[in-house]
């Protein structure tokens, strides 16, 4: 994730309910470093400069309580009050029901499709 100033954002991971990423590209000090969830500020977020590494800094985003809900969740970031990424939460148990639909449906699907194969070779033989 790249603004227009040639700051990037790149996550690592999440762990342990920490959102982990390394902003590069700054000048100067650590920037305005903002999280958003349905407009409103995230508290927490920590931006560490990297020894040896100008402009580098390693992020730390908590991902709070009221984040984990039912469904998508998406977390804006930007830098010095412009977009810079995302990431994207998602929980509950009817993503858990669409995923087992989509899985049944690409197992029948890939049945069909095999069955054709079978078929089409089967007269090719022939």
């Amino acid at each position: 994730m790249t603004d227009q100033t040639g700051v990037t954002l790149i996550q690592t991971r999440i762990a342990g309910g920490v959102w982990e990423g390394l902003l590069a590209g700054a000048e100067g000090n650590a920037p305005a470093l903002e999280a958003r969830h349905q407009d409103r500020a995230l508290d927490g977020v920590e931006l560490v400069a990297i020894a040896g590494k100008p402009g580098s800094f390693a992020v730390r985003v908590p991902i709070p309580a009221s984040v984990l809900c039912e469904g998508v969740q998406t977390v804006l970031l930007h830098v010095g009050g412009k977009f810079l990424g995302q990431f994207t939460v998602i929980s509950g148990v009817p993503l858990e029901e669409d995923l087992r639909a989509e899985i049944s449906l690409l197992r029948a699907e890939l049945d069909l499709l095999k069955r054709a194969f079978q078929r089409h070779c089967a007269e090719k033989l022939r």
